[in-house]
């Protein structure tokens, strides 16, 4: 195959010069193979307060790019501390519940059926801004050790196999950012940070922006860095330690490796390495998003080729961008955005599932993904193997697969019963929360920190919340049961509040 290089420049150019706007932040693209560094691309400030432009060695948070770093060190340099079949009770034994039974191997692979910290700390009213500890946060994992989901039965991303993870070789004295040092930096001659919390100090880190009311803001959050995000550097650093896997395939074999369920099918997900292909080339890569960073890399193991993409502007799409931009390297062609399935809001038969379809993306259980037509007339489908989606229309219902399980949908029929039944106060006492639904609005948190939602019923006991938290909104699935209520969001699944 001819790599057009000109072609692919040409069109992460294009890319970065969007990033240009006068007072706007910026980005970087680097192209290369396994021993070269063809370009780099760059637009935008890295520092609006400063006014200095975005190069490749600005240093930006790579957020979950981490994940196949931390990956590479697990089943590399620490694998004498532990093992993928191990469970994690073996090594953290405080992890009394359902969680301290998933293996390390799926802990990593998205198959575990852990609740991600983050939206679980949403679900209990906390914001993004507030700050946790890592102790903190390992307490409330073994106070709270329910699952989302039977390990091994479906895909859905979560942090927290990776933080619990980092936690199991930290209560063996292994460190992360020691790992990173010794069996990174210095034999590679880069610079990867590892900071705990946002709030470290890193040399050379440019701060993150999110944009609103056509103002860019600084961008923060409060929750603990762990190895699933926490990592910092350049575009350049980030690229050399790609070329580096490149060159020494048995790495990158080993993280993606195909990883299955408990039935035996191949998901797209290894290692924190992603599959993904343009047109008949398969890539392997993943994305990052912090608030107001976002990074994605994309490498093709064959021909030993790849690019990584790092900006600190929270509006960067860059899964799309990568993609566009490895199609054209290649001479490829990409699927056609959209589908066929008819736009509205739809739930579940049973259970807190809802579904709404838009123009050509979904959201599901708070979770938005754009759809495409695949090969077969009539399907839709995702191109994210942490969010593999594969739909179709039957008269008024939905039926296919989400996260690689069987998913049926029907449209909303809402009641008038199930908002005077959820009226009142809700608590959970073991971690001292408590959220006030009074008519159609919920209240979770404190004071002037509170978080405010809204309610929309979608019938046999279920609600619809929307709320915004900082620079994100939050929709998620309140079902009421006598005295119970849960709230649901793709990534948390088990939280339970009680009169």
């Amino acid at each position: 195959m001819t790599l057009n290089w000109q072609q692919a420049k040409q069109v992460a150019d294009e890319i970065t010069a969007g990033w240009g706007q006068p007072g706007a932040p910026g980005g970087a693209i680097a192209l290369f193979d396994s021993e070269k560094m063809h370009s780099i691309s760059a637009g935008g400030l890295a520092d609006l307060a400063q006014g200095r432009a975005f190069d490749g060695d600005t240093v930006v948070r790579y957020a979950s790019v981490t994940k196949h770093i931390f990956a590479s060190l697990v089943t590399g340099a620490a694998s004498q501390h532990l093992g993928l079949d191990d469970q994690l009770v073996q090594h953290l034994p405080q992890l009394t519940g359902e969680n301290g039974q998933v293996t390390v191997g799926r802990a990593l692979d998205m198959t575990s059926g852990l609740p991600d910290v983050r939206e679980t700390l949403s679900l209990l009213g906390l914001s993004v801004y507030n700050a946790t500890s890592a102790a903190a946060l390992l307490a409330l994992l073994a106070e709270m050790g329910d699952l989302s989901y039977p390990p091994g039965s479906e895909v859905s991303y979560s942090n927290t196999g990776y933080r619990l993870v980092e936690e199991a070789l930290k209560a063996k004295g292994v460190l992360f950012s020691e790992l990173i040092a010794g069996q990174i930096n210095r034999p590679l001659g880069i610079q990867f940070s590892a900071p705990e919390t946002w709030f470290d100090v890193v040399p050379g880190l440019v701060p993150g922006y999110w944009q609103h009311n056509q103002q860019w803001l600084l961008a923060s959050a409060g929750l603990h860095l762990s190895a699933s995000g926490c990592i910092t550097g350049s575009v350049t650093d980030l690229s050399r330690w790609l070329q580096h896997l490149l060159r020494e395939e048995q790495t990158l074999n080993r993280l993606a490796a195909p990883r299955q369920l408990a039935d035996g099918r191949v998901t797209g997900y290894g290692l924190g390495i992603a599959h993904s292909s343009a047109g008949k080339v398969k890539l392997v890569g993943h994305g990052g998003s912090h608030a107001g960073y976002k990074s994605y890399f994309l490498l093709d193991p064959q021909q030993k080729v790849g690019l990584a993409l790092v900006a600190n502007r929270e509006d960067v799409a860059s899964f799309d961008s990568a993609l566009a931009i490895m199609a054209a390297l290649q001479g490829e062609s990409l699927p056609q955005r959209g589908h066929s399935l008819t736009p509205g809001l739809y739930v579940a038969e049973e259970g807190s599932d809802w579904l709404e379809v838009n123009a050509d993306s979904i959201n599901w259980l708070g979770n938005a993904e754009n759809l495409y037509h695949s090969d077969v007339p009539g399907e839709a489908v995702s191109l994210s193997s942490t969010f593999p989606v594969r739909l179709r229309q039957q008269g008024s219902t939905i039926s296919g697969e989400i996260g690689l399980a069987a998913r049926q949908f029907v449209p909303v029929e809402a009641d008038s019963t199930t908002l005077s039944a959820v009226q009142g106060r809700w608590h959970i006492p073991a971690v001292r929360s408590e959220l006030v639904i009074n008519g159609d609005k919920m209240v979770m948190g404190i004071g002037p920190a509170a978080i405010h939602a809204t309610l929309v019923p979608l019938g046999k006991g279920r609600l619809l919340a929307t709320a915004q938290d900082g620079l994100w909104q939050k929709r998620f699935a309140v079902q009421v049961d006598g005295d119970s209520l849960t709230l649901v969001l793709n990534r948390s699944r088990m939280v339970k509040y009680r009169r």
